[in-house]
């Protein structure tokens, strides 16, 4: 079963999200919360899958919710889970308009695991939670990238991360990492660089640890912010 906890200030939205994820078949929505300040709350007691979060609330905005969420999360996950091994944590999926490209990409450097907008069909809803709860980025890793790529762009001097921190990646996993950071799926991965898929997700998930990175999302951006890929690129 997907725990979810639902976010938005605007209860119309927020009730009809989770009557949709409610009628589904393996989502349970454990409780709503009308900003970020209560979503952090629920989050640290009840531990859900998934935080459906809105961006723009009163008291506590959705990204600085997510950045506390994704932080208490990350913290629990490695304190019971063995060194190199995939983590269980609570993921954030963005509930959004894709009007608001600044926000999202603020959302996913806080931690999101991707993004869905607010015009999205019901079983589109339900199947990006699914992904979000297996590990996956949302929408797909290239239209994150394309996301990414934009603002950096417009803002190329916007840079947290250093190069220094690549250096303890293997040459594959150099290689691995600027396939992600290209949008390339496992399976894509796998063909360009003649591997197994397997092993591809294997390579994924070393990356991930040893970057201290959520899942895709995430590598997409340490690519671009450590100069491995130039957006455009």
């Amino acid at each position: 079963m997907i725990d979810v906890l639902v976010v938005d200030d605007q209860s119309l939205i927020r009730q009809a999200v989770s009557e949709i994820l409610a009628a589904e078949d393996g989502i349970s929505v454990v409780a709503q919360a009308n900003n970020g300040a209560e979503a952090v709350r629920l989050a640290a007691t009840l531990q859900p899958d998934v935080v459906l979060m809105d961006i723009r609330m009163p008291e506590m905005d959705g990204i600085t919710a997510t950045s506390l969420i994704c932080a208490d999360s990350s913290n629990r996950a490695e304190s019971v889970t063995p060194a190199g091994a995939v983590s269980e944590r609570t993921r954030v999926l963005i509930l959004t308009t894709f009007e608001e490209d600044e926000y999202v990409v603020s959302a996913l450097r806080a931690g999101a695991s991707g993004f869905i907008g607010k015009g999205s069909e019901p079983e589109d809803i339900c199947r990006a939670v699914r992904a979000i709860a297996e590990g996956d980025a949302l929408l797909s890793p290239a239209a994150t990238r394309a996301l990414i790529s934009r603002h950096l762009s417009a803002a190329p001097s916007v840079q947290s991360r250093t190069a220094v921190e690549l250096e303890h990646l293997t040459e594959r996993e150099r290689e691995v990492l600027l396939c992600v950071a290209r949008g390339q799926s496992n399976q894509e991965i796998a063909d360009n660089l003649f591997i197994s898929p397997h092993t591809a997700k294997t390579h994924v998930n070393r990356i991930m640890a040893k970057l201290n990175a959520h899942d895709r999302a995430q590598l997409v951006i340490v690519g671009y912010e450590t100069g491995l890929i130039a957006p455009g690129g």
